[in-house]
């Protein structure tokens, strides 16, 4: 009995990992996290960073912060979202659901929002920054609303 249930436990193993669909959904879900993550952090600095007096030592460690952020987790983050969430939608044969076609929607805003998060870094790092930190705290909510609507969507499927 013992061999049996070991048997069947390898075998259960051995066809997970062997899924494709099931990698590319994990590494999918990593990659939403991880964006969001860095789309909910980055404004945040941005809040601070924007009190802060330009060329102080606090000025110039927010720049490394939100420099290192950007590129080495939100945009990492966001090309494996864009290549794995169409890979998913595509394999699932998801492309033509009303569901899927207004979370593209609001992924396309939250890439639009990266864009202008991504300008904010740069503007930071010139010292040209025009926006308060009042500005920043309100923009930081949009991240999460975004957020909140597409995992509705792809929970419910309406």
């Amino acid at each position: 009995m013992r061999g049996k249930l070991r048997a069947l436990g390898a075998t259960t193993v051995f066809s997970v990992m062997g899924s494709i669909d099931l990698w590319i959904k994990v590494l999918h879900i990593v990659a939403v996290i991880s964006w969001m993550a860095g789309m909910l952090y980055l404004p945040r600095l941005f809040v601070y960073h924007a009190d802060a007096e330009r060329k102080s030592p606090i000025s110039e460690q927010f720049k490394i912060m939100e420099r290192r952020l950007l590129k080495g987790i939100v945009n990492p983050a966001m090309i494996a979202v864009w290549i794995t969430g169409p890979l998913l939608a595509w394999r699932e044969d998801y492309f033509l659901s009303p569901w899927l076609v207004a979370k593209l929607a609001l992924v396309l805003l939250l890439t639009g929002l990266h864009g202008f998060f991504s300008a904010q870094v740069r503007a930071f790092a010139e010292d040209r920054n025009a926006h308060s930190s009042r500005f920043y705290r309100f923009i930081n909510e949009a991240p999460t609303v975004i957020m909140i609507l597409a995992v509705f969507l792809v929970v419910m499927k309406p």
